[in-house]
């Protein structure tokens, strides 16, 4: 392998001496010098090919040879993957090794690859091939390249997958009139970069690739672009400013002599859509709109099933279940509010066709003004999420928590005659009988989390939540759609108790019993008065809950690149497995049989089977995330005005 900061030169000769011209079976030797004999006496180091016929006994044909090379078992044969001139130059040294000189490399090549080799500098030795017309220089290590190296007859360079972070390193002096330029996949970013794709510097480019960098100024590039009079094919997708609504009109009405951008054909009818959008281009906003829905939650284990009947003590057990995901926020959205905590639940849709709120860094102000300020992240972890780490998802419900969450869970799960758990007024005390958090439950550096209201068990549990995410901060959003967000399925569950009656409080309570049984023979006239009476005594109970324990069922990546290739909607049906098993559904199924749960909703799944008949449903959840974008001009502009 090259060794990293090696020159262009450097790398063209050991590509040439890997493919072992000048050896066995090319070149000229004991295998074929018959063929080569002195021409006179006076050039007589010259060889020259002679007839076939002339070789001598127990020398290889050229055929012979031409398969030792050709064959794709023979160890002489090229690599998979080789170039035609590659394959060119290994027969010709077979045929007539002679020619093979460094005079003729240098004329013969007029496409040249050197893809990933480690290359960093382009020097003057690439100016000795005089015929040069293509340059592929792809998966290197090259910052910056000087025009002066470059041949003049040069018409296509290729420099995908380097470390370029602006064209102006082209431009210092008159480059080659190239017609293809490719620059994707490098650090181009700034504003200022549209001052290098002009035609003062490419009079004649007719393909502009700068696809995937980090370019946020569409208006401004694109101005420059116009002044390109030969341009027809653009690609532009990957990068920051392609992830706002009006992109694609707003390129095809600017640029009217395009033919493809970003690998698809500009249509008749497309450009008569989008017909005007560019005289409006410094009033369209230059944010990115996303709209992240979650529908169906299936296949999750009605737990509630399995927990013993409350006593007159409690525990009083619920169970709600809810979807989390992690989204970028703009710095101005002030996210460091929320880091590492659950955010703010975003109001769903109350039925279909309502869309659900989006909260921008205004109304999280706003908001805070009507609830009073938030306390800090690291407050807000000891009061709102368990401390402790749960099991995977992968294991069944009725494995237990571990450690202190099992301890938690078995004592308010006992048959009522436990004592209470104390109550305690030291963070610190209950921080101690809290679990740990579950890092999944925590969103990424950067991002925030965002959840579903929370449902309880159905045997689908319809989420019906929709978010509108609205960024202005465009390279952040690009890192994260690389990224991909995390989707996880959490289930709640929450013990209640009973409140602590005071010592007042019971004494009263003791002499009201004596009183009501001395007048219990007593017979009350008006029966409607007294059950006004009775209402008004009656007081709602109170119950004291205990911090929530958290579970995560299934935890999951969802790729969201294909936004960045112009794929406008990812959606995805995210497969956890299956967590449920046999015996907690024959569990559930006998427990349903007996007469105190006959009241309990049971999934349709839970009935006896064996091991050949038990087919569980996987735990799923429905995701979509859509990247908006404007269909004509109309619609932009009527969102503009919005």
């Amino acid at each position: 392998m090259q060794k990293p900061g090696g020159t262009l030169s450097a790398a063209v000769r050991e590509h040439l001496r890997r493919l072992c011209l000048r050896e066995f079976p090319c070149g000229t030797g004991s295998w074929n010098k018959s063929r080569f004999l002195p021409r006179t006496w006076r050039t007589w180091k010259e060889l020259v090919p002679r007839d076939e016929e002339a070789r001598n006994p127990g020398e290889e044909t050229v055929e012979a040879l031409l398969g030792l090379v050709q064959s794709p078992n023979s160890p002489w044969a090229l690599p998979e993957g080789s170039s035609a001139e590659d394959h060119f130059l290994k027969e010709l040294a077979i045929r007539n090794p002679l020619v093979l000189k460094d005079t003729f490399f240098y004329s013969y090549f007029k496409s040249l690859r050197v893809v990933d080799k480690q290359v960093s500098l382009v020097d003057k030795g690439l100016l000795k091939f005089l015929n040069l017309e293509e340059l592929v220089l792809s998966a290197n290590q090259i910052k910056e390249i000087d025009a002066i190296n470059l041949p003049p007859s040069l018409k296509v360079l290729e420099l995908y997958g380097n470390k370029i972070s602006s064209v102006e390193c082209l431009c210092t002096r008159p480059p080659p009139h190239l017609q293809h330029l490719g620059l994707g996949h490098n650090k181009l970013l700034g504003p200022l970069e549209s001052l290098y794709v002009t035609a003062d510097y490419w009079p004649n480019l007719v393909s502009l690739d700068l696809s995937f960098n980090d370019l946020t100024d569409l208006q401004g590039l694109i101005a420059s672009l116009r002044t390109l009079p030969h341009l027809r094919v653009l690609v532009l997708q990957g990068n920051p400013l392609a992830l706002v609504p009006y992109y694609r009109g707003f390129t095809i009405d600017s640029l009217p002599r395009l033919c493809v951008l970003d690998d698809i054909t500009v249509s008749p009818s497309e450009k008569y859509q989008f017909r005007g959008l560019s005289r409006s281009g410094d009033l369209l906003a230059r944010e990115a709109q996303l709209l992240v829905t979650i529908g169906n939650v299936k296949g999750v284990l009605d737990t509630s099933i399995l927990d013993p009947e409350p006593g007159p003590q409690g525990p009083f057990i619920s169970y709600s279940y809810y979807v989390t995901y992690d989204f970028v926020e703009d710095e101005e959205g002030e996210r460091s509010t929320h880091g590492g905590v659950l955010a703010e639940v975003c109001a769903p849709r109350a039925a279909p066709g309502n869309w659900g709120t989006q909260i921008t860094g205004r109304q999280r102000g706003r908001q805070r003004e009507r609830k009073g300020s938030r306390l800090p992240a690291e407050q807000r972890l000891d009061e709102d999420i368990p401390e402790e780490l749960f099991g995977e998802a992968e294991d069944s419900p009725e494995s237990g928590l571990s450690s202190q969450s099992g301890e938690l869970e078995e004592s308010g799960a006992s048959d009522g005659s436990g004592h209470l758990p104390r109550v305690t007024d030291s963070a610190e005390e209950l921080a101690k009988l809290r679990p740990r958090i579950d890092p999944r439950l925590c969103p990424s550096p950067g991002t925030v989390l965002f959840s579903t209201v929370r449902k309880p068990w159905t045997d689908v549990i319809p989420c019906h939540y929709e978010m509108h995410h609205t960024l202005r901060d465009l390279v952040p959003l690009k890192a994260f759609l690389l990224a991909g967000t995390t989707v996880t399925i959490v289930e709640e569950k929450i013990l209640s108790w009973p409140p602590v009656p005071s010592p007042v409080d019971a004494v009263l309570s003791t002499k009201s019993g004596k009183g009501e049984k001395d007048k219990k023979g007593q017979k009350d006239k008006d029966k409607k008065g007294k059950d006004r009476k009775d209402k008004k005594k009656e007081l709602p109970k109170e119950l004291r809950q205990d911090p929530p324990i958290l579970r995560v069922l299934g935890s999951g990546l969802v790729a969201l690149e294909p936004l960045l290739v112009g794929e406008p909607l990812v959606s995805e049906v995210c497969n956890f497995g299956v967590i449920r098993t046999l015996e907690t559904d024959n569990l559930i199924a006998l427990r349903v049989g007996g007469k105190s749960l006959k009241k309990k909703k049971v999934p349709k799944s839970a009935v006896h089977m064996d091991d050949g008949d038990y087919q569980p449903q996987p735990l799923t959840v429905e995701v979509q995330v859509q990247l908006n974008q404007y269909r004509s001009a109309e619609e932009a502009l009527r969102e503009m005005s919005l």
